[in-house]
């Protein structure tokens, strides 16, 4: 008879079985399989970069919304501190970490509403540093008061609570910016809305910050804002708010688009009505930076400014496939993915109180943009190391799309596979890329993949035995400096853990081999060892993962 202490292992264990010894550390997958677990911390850095948005195959989105927001609670009790510096050190960094500011904005709220006296002071260093534009600090207003708000004795509103410190951070860009800078923001703000939907002004901070103005122009600024100075008065004090009304004050369509090629104007100064007529997006197009542009390609398509073989399109070509213009605004392949991928998806996502719009994508712009993603590569660097590259291809991988920001842009098997793409170009020669399920599969990834091949493939399918890459690996005797798995973590069939595999690789193979996980989903678990200072894990769904990993494979 067999006994059965002999099955017990520290250099083959079966993924249904947790590691010996590591007991504590790992914990059952959705999928059945024992992965490890992170700590509050790596799993608050994974909420921030990729919130909570696409689920994965075994969990649905409003199970991890629940779930994350458990860990932001988590942190801010074990140490508010630590969980704010969290969200301001990947809302800050550049290139950004994040997709969305959202998940830094969700953590600086709640440690408002949830933090202690000392949580509440780090939150009030950083809410200016994160809340960095009108749109972030609408969307932080909006989670306070969900989170921190009491009745306004009308029906569904809230009005928020303050405390000190909250009044001393809301009170910071009042005080402390440049009074036609805060004119921009406040102008700005008349056209945003909380993630709840409701109308956002700045009067509504200003209320609750009660700064004080340290001369006649920020005086008079303040008093317009809270609707106390005219604006006969303010505009000859403030040249912003002059724009502004100016703007407001188009009658006609010829008038909007006057007024945009002679005056400084921002786009975002135009009333809406404005912004819905196809001229005026034909004059804002040699106008707008770049990454507006690119924001807003949808738009102009819907409203039908541009449209097959006309002028509009043969000058939005020209902007987007200029490479010193994105050079010079830093546009990364990512973005230009995330760009593509939407356009393609013809629709917006639904938001409060409003309905999703659509469009027909024109396909010189999806052309332009693929050959944007080949020129943006122009200024992006390689690790200079030998990198393998494995691509989950089990069946979970195709079970739902990925969000990004609330517009489906690909299967989680799909966008694992453009970042692969995305890494083979930036490595120039130095990746190879395979796919595994329960055993080693062909990736068709090459150099020359294109963007529109990756949205038709789908993954060989099967079981996910995350161990392949550095099994088959050393059996093969490939010499690899590092090794980058794109998967949703949920591995289960194996006879041996991922990091029994890898450790078994770096003895035979490559001693210094260094590996990261970049997970598609915030599900707070991972096959690498996070008390492994070669490994690193991130979060999949990230902006910057290519600069992330080259650096992190560098000696």
């Amino acid at each position: 008879m067999r006994d059965p202490l002999a099955s017990l292992s520290t250099l083959g264990t079966p993924q249904s079985r947790p590691l010996p010894g590591r007991e504590a550390d790992q914990v059952q997958n959705a999928a059945g399989g024992y992965s490890f677990k992170l700590d509050v911390w790596r799993r608050l850095e994974d909420f921030v970069i990729l919130g909570t948005a696409g689920g994965t195959y075994y969990v649905d989105a409003t199970a991890l919304t629940v779930e994350n927001a458990g860990v932001v609670q988590d942190a801010i009790t074990l140490d508010g501190p630590r969980a704010v510096a969290v969200a301001e050190a990947v809302s800050t960094v550049r290139p950004p970490r994040a997709p969305s500011n959202r998940g830094a904005l969700f953590i600086v709220a709640a440690a408002f509403a949830w933090g202690d006296p000392a949580t509440r002071q780090a939150a009030k260093a950083a809410l200016p540093r994160v809340a960095r534009t009108t749109d972030h600090l609408a969307t932080w207003f909006g989670y306070y008061k969900q989170l921190c708000g009491l009745s306004s004795g009308r029906a569904g509103k809230l009005r928020p609570r303050t405390f000190r410190s909250l009044r001393t951070a809301l009170a910071h860009p009042f005080v402390h910016e440049d009074v036609e800078a805060l004119a921009y923001r406040a102008c700005k703000a008349m056209q945003r809305r909380t993630p709840q939907g409701e109308e956002f002004h700045l009067r509504d901070v200003m209320r609750l910050a009660h700064p004080v103005a340290d001369s006649p122009q920020r005086a008079a600024l303040f008093g317009w804002i809270a609707g106390n100075v005219a604006d006969a008065d303010a505009r000859t004090m403030i040249r912003r708010v002059d724009d502004f009304l100016v703007a407001q004050a188009a009658t006609s369509v010829r008038e909007t688009r006057n007024m945009i090629g002679t005056r400084d104007v921002p786009w975002e100064f135009l009333p809406d009505r404005w912004l819905t007529e196809p001229e005026v997006w034909d004059a804002l197009i040699d106008t707008v930076g770049v990454t507006a542009l690119l924001r807003n390609l949808g738009r102009m398509t819907r409203l039908g400014t541009l449209a097959p073989l006309n002028d509009a399109v043969r000058r939005v070509i020209a902007r987007i496939t200029d490479s010193g213009e994105l050079a010079a605004a830093r546009i990364h392949p990512m973005g230009i993915y995330l760009t593509l991928a939407a356009y393609k998806a013809g629709r917006t996502s639904a938001r409060p109180g409003k309905q999703p719009q659509y469009w027909r994508p024109v396909p010189a712009v999806c052309d332009a943009l693929e050959e944007a993603w080949e020129l943006s590569y122009g200024h992006t660097e390689p690790s200079g190391r030998r990198l393998l590259i494995a691509v989950d291809g089990s069946s979970s991988m195709s079970w739902d799309q990925v969000l990004a920001g609330g517009t489906p842009i690909g299967t989680s098997y799909q966008v694992a596979c453009t970042m692969a793409a995305i890494m083979m170009r930036i490595e120039r020669g130095h990746a190879h890329v395979i796919e595994v399920t329960t055993r080693m599969q062909p990736s068709k990834v090459s150099a020359r993949t294109s963007l529109a091949e990756i949205q038709g493939w789908r993954p060989h399918g099967g079981g996910t035995d995350l161990s392949v890459p550095f099994t088959w690996a050393t059996s093969e005797r490939v010499e690899a400096d590092g090794v980058l798995v794109l998967t949703d973590n949920e591995s289960w069939a194996g006879k041996l853990h991922a990091s029994q595999a890898l450790a078994e690789y770096r003895r035979r193979i490559s001693p210094a081999a260094r590996l990261v996980v970049a997970t598609l989903n915030a599900t707070g678990v991972s096959i690498g060892d996070p008390r492994d200072p070669g490994v690193l894990n991130v979060a999949g769904l990230d902006v910057s993962l290519p600069a992330l990993a080259t650096e992190f494979m560098r000696p």
